[in-house]
């Protein structure tokens, strides 16, 4: 089994102002994926961002920050116009997938996960072992969900990896970003930043700015801040760049890719 996850940045125009997919860049992934799991046996879980469909709004309503009670009406409003702009993206997504031959079944974070202080603390994974057993490749994205202290939450596609590899025990796990892995420093502002083939803590960065983007959801840190959790349990990922042609192919067919291994061995 193969967890797949494939970055807001990398499907939409993240930094725009309206809701872009970047058809191009999908309709390649989609290739790839199709291209490595034609004749294979493999399980594969794909977990995307949200990009500039997610990312706007949820700055916006501020969700995931207490707020007075006579703003519930407001803040749940808020909910759901988020939650519908990921699932916009997620159609696009699946859209393209099946387009291409790819049996995926998409399945919402907000329909069946709770958090608490904007952590995942209940989800039942039975439906996604389910659709596995039956060849089906589920896709979530980032999302809202309820939140027992705060009423609402945002849930990035980073936790839920972390969660989804904590519960179903993948023998991979891949995270596709904007750049070639983890850098000390941001690598698209800074030309001397140091690039890590290994990395096993944040202590190792210049700065906890060494992101692409900063977003409500920590940019590259947040990114690996979960996977050092990951790291913890055992469980190895990679980051790698999707913008890369070939590499999603590549890395699903376990093939030498660019990137950097998050573990906290030697």
């Amino acid at each position: 089994m193969i967890i797949l996850k494939i970055g807001g940045s990398i499907l939409t125009n993240k930094d725009s102002k309206t809701s872009e997919v970047d058809s191009s860049s999908l309709k390649r992934i989609a290739s790839e994926i199709k291209d490595s799991m034609d004749n294979s046996q493999k399980q594969l879980i794909i977990v995307h961002g949200a990009g500039s469909f997610g990312h706007p709004p949820a700055k916006k309503h501020r969700i995931g920050e207490e707020f007075d009670r006579k703003l519930y009406p407001q803040k749940r409003l808020g909910f759901c116009e988020i939650q519908n702009e990921v699932k916009k993206l997620n159609m696009f997504v699946c859209e393209a997938f099946i387009n291409e031959g790819l049996p995926v079944i998409a399945l919402s974070a907000s329909s069946f996960i709770t958090a608490t202080d904007k952590r995942i603390t209940s989800g039942n994974l039975d439906l996604f072992k389910n659709y596995l057993s039956k060849g089906f490749i589920p896709v979530i994205y980032g999302d809202v969900v309820l939140d027992d202290d705060l009423e609402f939450c945002v849930i990035s596609g980073d936790q839920l990896i972390q969660y989804l590899a904590k519960n179903l025990n993948p023998d991979r796990v891949v995270m596709g970003t904007d750049v070639d892995g983890v850098y000390n420093k941001n690598p698209k502002t800074h030309d001397d930043a140091i690039f890590f083939d290994k990395f096993t803590s944040l202590e190792d960065l210049d700065t906890l700015e060494g992101t692409t983007n900063v977003d409500v959801t920590g940019g590259m840190v947040g990114k690996i801040k979960e996977l050092l959790d990951l790291a913890d349990l055992g469980i190895e990922s990679k980051i790698i760049n999707a913008e890369v042609e070939g590499n999603i192919f590549k890395v699903l067919e376990d093939k030498e890719v660019k990137g950097t291994i998050i573990s906290r061995g030697n």
